[in-house]
């Protein structure tokens, strides 16, 4: 069942939304060489707790972090190990959710460590496009098909490919709700676009083939053909004024990420 929000609740999903572009931004400038993608779990572990919020991962359906930390050819996902250390040139996916006073926010990024190649910028720059337009289409009266289309059109336009096992979804009091959100579909159809509903959209892009596979950790998604992947996600409210992502502040302006 699709539950819409009222004007209170989606303010109170922002508030939730503000911690995660906190600390997901945080834990950006702290991308380096050298560090562990359990350091960044660490941290916006801390960040939540100082803002009486809970990460809204942990524990979730048996995962054991707080964020999803996947690396280059990691889909979605990641485990945050102390010993896995982020290397010059990787591409890391950090993907986090908080709960607050019962309301849920969700939001990802990938980032460059240090200096990467143009292939790899290409990648990072067009998945976020494909998130841009497709926030662009939420807006009363289009259709849930409208936004699945937006991010295919950008992405395979662009030579790149949709991971199609992996959905962005309805989010409020529940970390997953409904509708689905697949980023691969027909403009023009699906269910209409209500005043209130809130969506995680969350493009999963690769730059090879859209297969996927589990690794034997039961979590990490990891590319068929090991190519790179990356992943942009944002939590997005239809109102009358159009779309109001919940994980930024208000005032933000340019690039979503």
């Amino acid at each position: 069942m699709v539950v819409c929000k009222s004007p209170t609740e989606l303010e109170k999903m922002h508030q939730a939304g503000l911690i995660v572009w906190g600390a997901l931004n945080k834990m950006r400038e702290m991308v380096r060489p050298g560090l562990s993608t359990l350091d960044l779990d660490e941290f916006a572990e801390a960040y939540t707790a100082a803002r009486h919020a809970r990460p809204a991962f942990k524990g979730y359906r048996g995962y054991p972090g707080s964020v999803c930390t996947s690396i280059n050819d990691e889909v979605v996902h990641g485990i945050p190990s102390g010993s896995r250390r982020l290397e010059e040139g990787d591409i890391v996916s950090m993907d986090f959710g908080v709960e607050l006073e019962g309301f849920f926010a969700d939001a990802a990024l990938t980032v460059g460590v240090g200096k990467i190649t143009p292939e790899r910028e290409r990648l990072l720059r067009v998945t976020r496009e494909s998130l841009e337009r497709a926030i662009e289409k939420v807006r009363l009266g289009n259709r849930l098909g409208d936004i699945s289309a937006a991010v295919q059109q950008v992405v395979e336009e662009n030579g790149f490919s949709v991971v199609r096992e992996f959905v962005g979804h309805g989010i409020g009091t529940k970390m997953h709700e409904e509708p689905q959100v697949p980023n691969y579909g027909s403009p023009g159809v699906g269910p209409r676009l209500q005043q209130g509903l809130v969506l995680a959209i969350e493009p999963m892009v690769n730059s090879g083939g859209p297969a996927v596979r589990i690794l034997d950790d039961d979590w990490t998604a990891v590319t068929l053909d090991g190519s790179d992947s990356a992943h942009f996600e944002h939590t997005v409210a239809v109102t009358d004024n159009g779309p109001w992502i919940l994980t930024r502040p208000k005032e933000a302006t340019g690039p979503c990420w």
